[in-house]
């Protein structure tokens, strides 16, 4: 299995669509076996799912993300856990305990804006309604 975490200095990076760096992990027998961080190349919203795709993930942990690209993802065939914050490295073994806390309702709605664009969580486009973060 690998699981792919959008990544910022050790945290998982809060808006999907805007992450530069991508955490992957190989897991065999419940346990990682090897990571990397690897950039995204400058991809937008609907190219990240075919740059997860190409890179054979299977489940990606992050924090907001919008209906467009959970779509994208879902048509891929990859499980999305959204709406988690923290540290990558928890968030991963979290899920492999099968305790991972995320938001199975997760919805970043910034795109029905027009401010500017920020990282999720700042109130400027949209996601202040769920508590300043996009999908909690």
């Amino acid at each position: 299995m690998r699981i792919a975490v959008t990544y910022e200095n050790g945290q998982i990076f809060q808006h999907f669509g805007h992450t530069s760096q991508m955490k992957l992990y190989d897991v065999e027998n419940g346990q990682t076996v090897r990571a990397e961080v690897v950039d995204t190349a400058g991809s937008d919203h609907g190219a990240l799912a075919g740059f997860l795709s190409e890179r054979n993930v299977d489940v990606l942990i992050c924090g907001g993300i919008g209906g467009g690209a959970q779509m994208a993802l879902a048509q891929a065939g990859i499980r999305l856990f959204g709406g988690v914050t923290g540290s990558a490295d928890d968030a991963v073994r979290a899920f492999l305990a099968d305790a991972l806390a995320y938001d199975p309702d997760v919805r970043c709605s910034h795109h029905d804006h027009h401010e500017g664009h920020g990282r999720c969580g700042e109130n400027k486009h949209g996601c202040a309604g769920n508590g300043g973060m996009c999908g909690v």
